[in-house]
């Protein structure tokens, strides 16, 4: 049987391309999210990118591909806030929950308002966001969540106890909620991503260049993480729901 080769280029692209959906991608001011907005928008999406800083997300904004994207300036660690920020998104067909900070401490030294920041950032925003979402209806049939976890939240690493109990959090709440969704045709999947070559993480050059020694296959970038977001956004992931996508580069083997 001959297959035509241009038929079987439209049927990929359409498996795995976004043209028609409404993404939502948080954190993307800058980093990962950024680059996730960024080839969301290149595979056909309409974009609603969202940060707190209101002038960064206006730049991303600009880099974006395509017509009819929206930036909403928001700040989800605030309860009042993300409930009006859920209701601004209006319908979706995905969101990317990227936005989160690091946390890094030796548990002797960590703080009670410490913990509740990192957790409220990381854990609470985008659980509650999504919540929020799914309590109106905002996302649509065949509609797919992704949290972005951290392979910290399935290895141990002296001095990251906060941030992997608050990526480890997501995971432990993505499973059952991809079951509570599943009846619905939504997906829920969490990337659990080692170190992201990010300018936060080459700000200290000598310890990045320590770091980068343990990488079998050597650190990300953030355009790894979003071409794999590409795909659990898609139609070819349909099938795909409570998964915990490692992409550490094969270090949680070393």
């Amino acid at each position: 049987m001959t297959v035509d080769l241009a038929t079987s280029l439209a049927a990929a692209q359409k498996i795995f391309g976004l043209a028609g959906k409404t993404i939502l991608v948080t954190g993307a001011s800058k980093g990962i999210g950024q680059e996730v907005a960024r080839q969301c928008a290149a595979a056909g999406a309409q974009l609603i990118v969202a940060g707190r800083d209101a002038d960064r997300l206006a730049e991303t904004l600009k880099s974006l591909p395509g017509e009819g994207h929206r930036a909403l300036a928001a700040e989800l660690t605030d309860a009042d806030a993300r409930k009006q920020f859920a209701a601004d998104c209006g319908p979706l067909d995905g969101v990317v929950h990227s936005a989160g900070i690091r946390g890094l401490a030796p548990m002797r030294m960590v703080s009670d308002a410490f913990l509740a920041e990192v957790m409220a950032t990381n854990y609470l925003a985008p659980m509650m966001l999504t919540r929020h979402l799914l309590a109106k209806n905002q996302i649509r049939q065949n509609g797919s969540l992704i949290f972005l976890s951290s392979i910290a939240a399935l290895t141990g690493t002296v001095g990251v106890g906060p941030y992997s109990g608050s990526k480890a959090a997501l995971v432990g709440t993505m499973r059952p909620l991809a079951l509570e969704l599943a009846k619905r045709g939504i997906r829920a999947n969490a990337l659990c991503p080692g170190l992201v070559e990010t300018t936060l993480i080459t700000e200290d050059k000598d310890w990045f260049e320590e770091s980068r020694k343990r990488y079998p296959l050597g650190i990300g970038l953030p355009a790894d993480v979003a071409q794999a977001c590409l795909y659990f956004l898609s139609d070819a992931s349909r099938k795909v729901t409570g998964a915990v996508f490692s992409m550490d580069g094969g270090v949680e083997f070393v």
